[in-house]
Protein backbone atom coordinates (compact mmCIF):
# COMPACT_ATOMS: atom_id res chain seq x y z
CA UNK A 1 0.00 0.00 0.00
CA UNK A 2 2.77 2.80 1.15
CA UNK A 3 4.71 1.47 -2.23
CA UNK A 4 1.41 2.17 -4.29
CA UNK A 5 0.84 5.37 -2.28
CA UNK A 6 4.18 6.81 -3.24
CA UNK A 7 4.05 5.66 -6.88
CA UNK A 8 0.66 7.69 -7.14
CA UNK A 9 1.77 10.41 -5.18
CA UNK A 10 4.46 10.52 -7.38
CA UNK A 11 2.41 11.04 -10.70
CA UNK A 12 0.12 13.53 -9.12
CA UNK A 13 3.50 15.86 -8.46
CA UNK A 14 5.10 14.98 -11.83
CA UNK A 15 1.14 15.72 -13.26
CA UNK A 16 1.84 19.08 -11.30
CA UNK A 17 4.93 20.08 -12.05
CA UNK A 18 4.02 18.87 -15.99
CA UNK A 19 0.88 21.70 -16.24
CA UNK A 20 3.29 23.84 -14.21
CA UNK A 21 6.16 24.02 -16.82
CA UNK A 22 3.14 23.93 -19.68
CA UNK A 23 1.59 27.14 -17.95
CA UNK A 24 5.24 28.55 -17.77
CA UNK A 25 5.93 28.15 -21.23
CA UNK A 26 2.19 29.84 -22.37
CA UNK A 27 3.02 32.62 -20.24
CA UNK A 28 5.97 33.31 -21.56
CA UNK A 29 4.73 32.70 -25.31
CA UNK A 30 2.08 35.38 -23.79
CA UNK A 31 4.70 37.56 -22.60
CA UNK A 32 6.32 37.34 -25.65
CA UNK A 33 3.86 38.37 -27.69
CA UNK A 34 2.63 41.25 -25.61
CA UNK A 35 6.15 42.42 -26.10
CA UNK A 36 6.38 41.56 -29.77
CA UNK A 37 2.61 44.23 -29.58
CA UNK A 38 4.37 46.38 -27.91
CA UNK A 39 7.22 46.90 -30.03
CA UNK A 40 4.90 47.09 -33.31
CA UNK A 41 2.52 49.48 -31.69
CA UNK A 42 5.89 51.68 -30.60
CA UNK A 43 7.01 51.56 -34.25
CA UNK A 44 3.39 52.26 -35.49
CA UNK A 45 3.41 54.72 -33.26
CA UNK A 46 6.53 56.58 -34.26
CA UNK A 47 5.86 56.38 -37.78
CA UNK A 48 2.15 57.52 -37.03
CA UNK A 49 3.97 60.81 -35.19
CA UNK A 50 6.10 61.51 -38.34
CA UNK A 51 3.02 61.42 -40.91
CA UNK A 52 1.46 63.99 -38.60
CA UNK A 53 4.20 66.32 -37.94
CA UNK A 54 4.57 66.22 -41.86
CA UNK A 55 0.72 66.76 -42.59
CA UNK A 56 0.50 69.65 -40.00
CA UNK A 57 3.56 71.37 -41.07
CA UNK A 58 3.04 71.05 -44.92
CA UNK A 59 -0.35 70.13 -45.13
CA UNK A 60 0.49 67.13 -47.38
CA UNK A 61 1.67 63.47 -46.80
CA UNK A 62 5.28 62.90 -46.56
CA UNK A 63 6.97 60.43 -49.08
CA UNK A 64 7.85 56.63 -48.12
CA UNK A 65 12.16 57.89 -47.54
CA UNK A 66 10.91 61.29 -45.80
CA UNK A 67 8.49 59.49 -43.60
CA UNK A 68 11.55 56.73 -42.60
CA UNK A 69 13.97 59.54 -42.31
CA UNK A 70 11.84 61.45 -39.48
CA UNK A 71 10.95 58.01 -38.37
CA UNK A 72 14.53 57.67 -37.70
CA UNK A 73 15.02 60.47 -36.22
CA UNK A 74 12.25 60.39 -33.60
CA UNK A 75 13.40 56.65 -32.61
CA UNK A 76 16.52 58.97 -31.77
CA UNK A 77 14.64 61.40 -29.78
CA UNK A 78 15.43 64.18 -32.06
CA UNK A 79 11.78 65.63 -32.90
CA UNK A 80 13.05 68.84 -33.82
CA UNK A 81 15.38 67.02 -36.88
CA UNK A 82 12.30 65.27 -38.15
CA UNK A 83 10.53 68.20 -38.17
CA UNK A 84 12.66 70.59 -39.96
CA UNK A 85 12.47 67.57 -42.92
CA UNK A 86 9.17 68.25 -42.85
CA UNK A 87 10.05 71.90 -43.48
CA UNK A 88 11.74 71.46 -46.90
CA UNK A 89 8.57 70.46 -48.38
CA UNK A 90 7.21 73.51 -51.25
CA UNK A 91 4.30 73.18 -49.34
CA UNK A 92 5.39 74.35 -46.16
CA UNK A 93 5.98 77.78 -47.36
CA UNK A 94 3.29 77.64 -50.44
CA UNK A 95 0.20 77.17 -48.38
CA UNK A 96 0.90 76.70 -44.82
CA UNK A 97 3.11 79.89 -44.19
CA UNK A 98 1.30 81.59 -46.91
CA UNK A 99 -2.11 80.84 -45.16
CA UNK A 100 -0.27 81.69 -41.85
CA UNK A 101 0.68 85.48 -42.92
CA UNK A 102 -2.73 85.99 -45.34
CA UNK A 103 -4.58 87.23 -42.77
CA UNK A 104 -2.13 89.68 -41.59
CA UNK A 105 -2.60 91.98 -44.64
CA UNK A 106 -6.54 93.02 -44.34
CA UNK A 107 -8.84 94.09 -42.28
CA UNK A 108 -11.23 91.33 -42.72
CA UNK A 109 -8.47 89.04 -41.48
CA UNK A 110 -9.40 86.66 -44.62
CA UNK A 111 -6.82 84.12 -45.31
CA UNK A 112 -8.03 84.12 -49.33
CA UNK A 113 -6.45 86.81 -50.87
CA UNK A 114 -3.57 86.87 -53.38
CA UNK A 115 -0.08 86.25 -52.48
CA UNK A 116 1.43 89.69 -52.22
CA UNK A 117 4.40 91.99 -51.14
CA UNK A 118 3.61 91.38 -47.09
CA UNK A 119 3.15 87.84 -47.58
CA UNK A 120 6.18 86.96 -49.62
CA UNK A 121 8.01 88.64 -47.28
CA UNK A 122 6.83 86.71 -43.72
CA UNK A 123 7.64 83.46 -46.36
CA UNK A 124 11.57 84.55 -46.94
CA UNK A 125 11.86 85.51 -42.90
CA UNK A 126 10.41 81.82 -42.69
CA UNK A 127 12.83 80.23 -45.03
CA UNK A 128 16.01 82.61 -44.21
CA UNK A 129 15.85 81.22 -40.43
CA UNK A 130 18.46 79.13 -39.31
CA UNK A 131 17.90 75.61 -39.82
CA UNK A 132 19.23 74.66 -36.51
CA UNK A 133 20.04 76.95 -33.31
CA UNK A 134 23.76 76.69 -33.10
CA UNK A 135 24.11 76.82 -36.48
CA UNK A 136 26.83 80.02 -37.00
CA UNK A 137 27.40 78.67 -40.79
CA UNK A 138 24.27 81.19 -41.42
CA UNK A 139 22.88 83.50 -39.06
CA UNK A 140 20.01 83.70 -40.19
CA UNK A 141 16.61 85.99 -40.24
CA UNK A 142 15.96 87.86 -36.90
CA UNK A 143 12.53 87.62 -37.15
CA UNK A 144 12.13 91.02 -35.54
CA UNK A 145 13.23 92.66 -38.53
CA UNK A 146 10.36 91.62 -40.50
CA UNK A 147 8.36 95.12 -38.34
CA UNK A 148 10.95 97.59 -39.67
CA UNK A 149 13.94 96.88 -41.80
CA UNK A 150 14.53 97.71 -44.99
CA UNK A 151 13.47 94.64 -46.63
CA UNK A 152 11.42 93.11 -49.44
CA UNK A 153 10.93 89.68 -51.19
CA UNK A 154 10.23 90.08 -54.65
CA UNK A 155 10.45 86.73 -57.44
CA UNK A 156 13.53 85.71 -59.22
CA UNK A 157 13.94 87.58 -61.98
CA UNK A 158 14.98 84.46 -64.18
CA UNK A 159 11.27 83.44 -63.98
CA UNK A 160 9.91 86.45 -66.39
CA UNK A 161 7.47 87.84 -64.47
CA UNK A 162 6.32 91.16 -64.76
CA UNK A 163 8.66 93.43 -62.32
CA UNK A 164 7.58 94.63 -59.19
CA UNK A 165 5.41 97.27 -59.03
CA UNK A 166 4.21 100.22 -56.59
CA UNK A 167 0.71 99.98 -58.30
CA UNK A 168 -0.23 96.75 -58.69
CA UNK A 169 -0.44 93.34 -57.42
CA UNK A 170 0.81 91.32 -60.71
CA UNK A 171 4.24 90.43 -59.61
CA UNK A 172 3.01 88.32 -56.91
CA UNK A 173 -0.37 87.59 -58.15
CA UNK A 174 1.56 85.59 -61.57
CA UNK A 175 4.01 84.20 -59.53
CA UNK A 176 1.22 82.31 -57.34
CA UNK A 177 -0.53 81.25 -60.60
CA UNK A 178 2.19 80.26 -61.91
CA UNK A 179 2.49 77.11 -59.07
CA UNK A 180 6.48 78.28 -58.64
CA UNK A 181 8.26 77.36 -55.53
CA UNK A 182 8.23 80.10 -53.22
CA UNK A 183 11.03 78.41 -51.36
CA UNK A 184 13.39 78.01 -54.42
CA UNK A 185 12.67 81.71 -55.81
CA UNK A 186 12.14 84.49 -53.23
CA UNK A 187 14.73 87.02 -53.50
CA UNK A 188 15.81 89.47 -50.59
CA UNK A 189 15.71 92.91 -52.25
CA UNK A 190 16.34 96.16 -50.32
CA UNK A 191 12.44 97.82 -50.31
CA UNK A 192 13.65 101.20 -50.70
CA UNK A 193 15.38 99.68 -54.14
CA UNK A 194 12.05 98.67 -55.09
CA UNK A 195 9.78 100.87 -53.89
CA UNK A 196 11.93 104.01 -54.20
CA UNK A 197 11.28 105.38 -50.47
CA UNK A 198 13.92 106.56 -48.56
CA UNK A 199 15.35 103.75 -46.61
CA UNK A 200 14.46 105.62 -43.57
CA UNK A 201 10.86 105.65 -44.93
CA UNK A 202 11.01 101.76 -44.79
CA UNK A 203 10.14 100.02 -41.90
CA UNK A 204 8.96 95.96 -43.63
CA UNK A 205 6.06 95.05 -44.20
CA UNK A 206 4.43 97.90 -42.50
CA UNK A 207 5.40 99.72 -45.16
CA UNK A 208 4.91 97.18 -47.99
CA UNK A 209 2.33 98.10 -50.72
CA UNK A 210 -0.33 95.17 -49.61
CA UNK A 211 -0.07 96.50 -45.70
CA UNK A 212 -0.54 100.18 -46.94
CA UNK A 213 -3.06 99.40 -49.09
CA UNK A 214 -5.30 97.87 -46.27
CA UNK A 215 -4.34 100.18 -43.48
CA UNK A 216 -2.64 103.28 -44.91
CA UNK A 217 -5.81 103.75 -47.20
CA UNK A 218 -8.41 106.74 -45.98
CA UNK A 219 -8.77 107.28 -42.50
CA UNK A 220 -6.25 108.81 -39.79
CA UNK A 221 -3.41 106.02 -40.02
CA UNK A 222 -4.74 104.55 -36.63
CA UNK A 223 -5.43 101.51 -38.69
CA UNK A 224 -1.87 100.35 -39.78
CA UNK A 225 -0.77 100.72 -35.79
CA UNK A 226 -3.94 98.48 -34.41
CA UNK A 227 -3.68 96.07 -36.92
CA UNK A 228 0.18 95.72 -36.37
CA UNK A 229 -0.53 95.63 -32.55
CA UNK A 230 -3.14 92.85 -33.07
CA UNK A 231 -0.61 90.44 -35.53
CA UNK A 232 2.24 90.77 -34.06
CA UNK A 233 1.45 91.49 -30.27
CA UNK A 234 -1.85 89.58 -30.45
CA UNK A 235 -3.43 92.45 -28.30
CA UNK A 236 -6.01 94.60 -29.58
CA UNK A 237 -6.56 97.93 -28.08
CA UNK A 238 -8.98 97.04 -25.32
CA UNK A 239 -6.45 94.75 -23.95
CA UNK A 240 -3.89 98.01 -23.74
CA UNK A 241 -6.77 99.90 -22.31
CA UNK A 242 -5.12 102.56 -19.85
CA UNK A 243 -7.19 105.49 -18.31
CA UNK A 244 -4.18 106.59 -16.22
CA UNK A 245 -1.97 107.89 -19.33
CA UNK A 246 -1.50 111.34 -20.02
CA UNK A 247 -4.02 112.75 -22.69
CA UNK A 248 -1.92 115.61 -24.38
CA UNK A 249 -0.93 114.12 -27.72
CA UNK A 250 -4.45 113.24 -28.71
CA UNK A 251 -5.52 114.27 -31.82
CA UNK A 252 -8.53 117.18 -32.68
CA UNK A 253 -10.66 114.72 -34.07
CA UNK A 254 -11.34 113.02 -31.00
CA UNK A 255 -14.24 114.33 -29.59
CA UNK A 256 -13.52 115.13 -25.33
CA UNK A 257 -17.41 114.54 -24.46
CA UNK A 258 -18.65 112.50 -27.09
CA UNK A 259 -22.71 112.84 -26.77
CA UNK A 260 -21.92 115.31 -24.52
CA UNK A 261 -20.98 113.33 -21.94
CA UNK A 262 -17.31 114.20 -20.90
CA UNK A 263 -17.27 111.20 -18.72
CA UNK A 264 -17.30 108.74 -22.11
CA UNK A 265 -14.00 110.11 -23.13
CA UNK A 266 -12.44 110.03 -19.57
CA UNK A 267 -13.81 106.23 -18.98
CA UNK A 268 -13.40 104.65 -22.39
CA UNK A 269 -11.94 106.67 -25.15
CA UNK A 270 -9.00 108.09 -23.35
CA UNK A 271 -7.69 104.55 -23.01
CA UNK A 272 -6.56 103.81 -26.18
CA UNK A 273 -6.08 107.27 -27.57
CA UNK A 274 -3.65 108.50 -24.83
CA UNK A 275 -1.28 105.46 -25.85
CA UNK A 276 -2.22 104.62 -29.61
CA UNK A 277 -2.18 108.50 -30.50
CA UNK A 278 1.65 109.24 -29.64
CA UNK A 279 2.53 106.03 -30.86
CA UNK A 280 0.40 106.42 -34.71
CA UNK A 281 2.15 109.84 -34.52
CA UNK A 282 5.18 107.66 -36.42
CA UNK A 283 3.37 107.32 -39.84
CA UNK A 284 2.61 110.79 -40.16
CA UNK A 285 3.74 111.06 -43.72
CA UNK A 286 2.36 108.50 -45.23
CA UNK A 287 -0.99 108.05 -47.31
CA UNK A 288 -2.28 105.69 -49.66
CA UNK A 289 -3.30 107.47 -52.99
CA UNK A 290 -5.42 106.12 -55.85
CA UNK A 291 -8.40 107.90 -57.88
CA UNK A 292 -11.56 107.00 -56.13
CA UNK A 293 -13.55 108.04 -59.36
CA UNK A 294 -12.13 105.22 -60.81
CA UNK A 295 -10.68 103.25 -58.66
CA UNK A 296 -13.49 102.58 -55.90
CA UNK A 297 -11.23 99.93 -54.16
CA UNK A 298 -7.61 101.52 -54.46
CA UNK A 299 -6.88 98.37 -56.13
CA UNK A 300 -4.11 99.97 -58.48
CA UNK A 301 -3.10 102.51 -55.61
CA UNK A 302 0.37 102.86 -54.12
CA UNK A 303 1.69 104.52 -50.90
CA UNK A 304 3.03 107.91 -50.73
CA UNK A 305 5.73 109.00 -48.28
CA UNK A 306 6.86 112.92 -47.51
CA UNK A 307 10.08 113.44 -48.03
CA UNK A 308 12.57 116.17 -46.22
CA UNK A 309 11.38 119.36 -48.35
CA UNK A 310 7.86 117.67 -48.95
CA UNK A 311 4.90 119.97 -47.88
CA UNK A 312 1.78 119.61 -47.73
CA UNK A 313 -0.84 122.33 -48.47
CA UNK A 314 -3.08 121.75 -45.79
CA UNK A 315 -0.54 121.32 -43.11
CA UNK A 316 2.26 123.48 -43.90
CA UNK A 317 4.27 120.80 -43.06
CA UNK A 318 5.56 116.97 -44.06
CA UNK A 319 2.23 115.80 -42.28
CA UNK A 320 -0.34 114.49 -44.51
CA UNK A 321 -3.45 115.98 -44.75
CA UNK A 322 -5.03 112.73 -43.36
CA UNK A 323 -3.93 114.30 -39.71
CA UNK A 324 -5.90 117.11 -39.84
CA UNK A 325 -9.32 115.69 -40.37
CA UNK A 326 -12.30 116.62 -38.23
CA UNK A 327 -9.94 119.24 -36.85
CA UNK A 328 -12.87 121.47 -35.63
CA UNK A 329 -14.26 118.25 -33.54
CA UNK A 330 -11.91 119.51 -30.34
CA UNK A 331 -9.59 122.47 -31.82
CA UNK A 332 -7.92 122.38 -28.37
CA UNK A 333 -6.82 118.74 -29.67
CA UNK A 334 -3.08 118.14 -30.53
CA UNK A 335 -2.02 119.29 -33.42
CA UNK A 336 0.63 116.57 -35.17
CA UNK A 337 3.55 119.04 -36.26
CA UNK A 338 5.76 115.91 -37.70
CA UNK A 339 6.87 112.10 -37.00
CA UNK A 340 8.18 112.27 -33.80
CA UNK A 341 6.56 109.22 -31.22
CA UNK A 342 6.35 108.51 -27.73
CA UNK A 343 5.69 105.24 -25.88
CA UNK A 344 3.54 106.30 -22.86
CA UNK A 345 3.22 102.50 -22.11
CA UNK A 346 6.34 101.99 -20.97
CA UNK A 347 4.53 103.23 -17.56
CA UNK A 348 1.32 102.07 -15.93
CA UNK A 349 -0.59 98.82 -16.61
CA UNK A 350 1.02 98.14 -20.19
CA UNK A 351 4.27 98.49 -18.53
CA UNK A 352 3.70 94.46 -18.78
CA UNK A 353 4.39 94.40 -21.89
CA UNK A 354 8.14 94.13 -21.45
CA UNK A 355 9.78 97.00 -23.28
CA UNK A 356 13.31 96.81 -24.22
CA UNK A 357 15.36 98.89 -21.51
CA UNK A 358 17.78 99.41 -24.71
CA UNK A 359 15.54 101.79 -26.73
CA UNK A 360 15.08 105.26 -25.74
CA UNK A 361 10.71 104.66 -25.96
CA UNK A 362 10.80 107.40 -28.34
CA UNK A 363 11.89 108.23 -31.67
CA UNK A 364 11.21 109.58 -35.49
CA UNK A 365 9.44 107.86 -37.63
CA UNK A 366 8.29 104.51 -38.67
CA UNK A 367 10.75 102.19 -38.03
CA UNK A 368 12.01 102.90 -34.84
CA UNK A 369 8.53 103.06 -33.57
CA UNK A 370 7.80 99.37 -34.62
CA UNK A 371 11.30 98.58 -33.56
CA UNK A 372 10.17 99.85 -30.13
CA UNK A 373 6.90 97.51 -30.90
CA UNK A 374 9.10 94.14 -31.95
CA UNK A 375 11.46 94.30 -29.05
CA UNK A 376 8.85 93.84 -27.03
CA UNK A 377 8.16 90.69 -24.69
CA UNK A 378 4.80 90.80 -25.75
CA UNK A 379 5.92 90.46 -29.84
CA UNK A 380 8.13 87.49 -28.46
CA UNK A 381 5.09 85.36 -27.09
CA UNK A 382 2.72 86.31 -30.14
CA UNK A 383 5.07 84.92 -32.87
CA UNK A 384 5.30 81.72 -29.97
CA UNK A 385 1.22 81.18 -29.32
CA UNK A 386 0.90 82.01 -33.67
CA UNK A 387 2.68 79.28 -34.40
CA UNK A 388 1.35 76.85 -31.81
CA UNK A 389 -2.22 77.53 -33.12
CA UNK A 390 -1.38 77.05 -36.76
CA UNK A 391 0.35 73.69 -36.05
CA UNK A 392 -1.28 72.43 -33.11
CA UNK A 393 -4.48 73.24 -34.41
CA UNK A 394 -5.69 74.93 -31.27
CA UNK A 395 -4.98 77.97 -28.59
CA UNK A 396 -2.56 76.67 -25.69
CA UNK A 397 -4.58 75.22 -22.88
CA UNK A 398 -3.66 74.02 -19.77
CA UNK A 399 -0.64 74.46 -17.90
CA UNK A 400 1.19 72.12 -19.80
CA UNK A 401 0.37 74.14 -22.56
CA UNK A 402 1.26 77.13 -21.18
CA UNK A 403 5.01 75.60 -19.42
CA UNK A 404 5.20 74.96 -23.58
CA UNK A 405 5.01 78.52 -24.39
CA UNK A 406 7.30 80.13 -22.26
CA UNK A 407 9.83 77.55 -23.13
CA UNK A 408 9.64 78.01 -26.72
CA UNK A 409 9.64 81.87 -26.20
CA UNK A 410 12.66 81.54 -24.07
CA UNK A 411 14.19 79.58 -26.81
CA UNK A 412 12.79 81.62 -29.63
CA UNK A 413 14.17 84.99 -27.99
CA UNK A 414 18.07 82.72 -27.28
CA UNK A 415 18.11 81.45 -30.63
CA UNK A 416 18.04 85.01 -32.66
CA UNK A 417 14.57 85.09 -32.71
CA UNK A 418 14.82 82.11 -35.35
CA UNK A 419 10.83 81.75 -35.67
CA UNK A 420 11.91 78.23 -37.68
CA UNK A 421 12.93 76.81 -34.36
CA UNK A 422 9.53 77.86 -33.02
CA UNK A 423 7.70 75.71 -36.05
CA UNK A 424 9.71 72.73 -35.56
CA UNK A 425 9.26 72.43 -31.58
CA UNK A 426 5.20 73.12 -31.90
CA UNK A 427 5.24 70.27 -34.28
CA UNK A 428 7.30 67.83 -31.78
CA UNK A 429 5.44 68.91 -29.04
CA UNK A 430 1.88 68.32 -30.48
CA UNK A 431 3.48 65.56 -32.80
CA UNK A 432 0.96 62.83 -30.44
CA UNK A 433 -1.97 64.57 -30.28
Amino acid sequence: MNKRHNHCRFRQISSVRVRFSSAKQLLLVALSAVSFAVSLAAEAGKLEQAKRMHERLAGVPPSEEILLQMKTDLDNGDGIAAAMKAMEHDAFYNVTIKNWAAPWTNREQNVFVPLNDYIATVVGFVRDSKAFPGDDSAPGKDFRELLYADVLYEANSSLGLPAYSTSNNNHYEQLESGGYSLQDNLIERSQSTLTGLPAEATAGVVTSRAASKAFFIAGTNRANFRFTLMNHLCLDLEQVHDVTRVPDRIRQDVSRSPGGDARVFLNNCIGCHSGMDPMAQAFAYYDYVYDADTDLTGENGSLSYNRDGDIDPETESRVKAKYRINSATFPFGYVTPDNHWNNYWREGINKNLGWDESLDGAGEGASSMLQELAHSQAFASCQVKKVFKAVCLRDPGDSDDRGQISSMTDDFKANGYNIKQVWAESANYCKGE
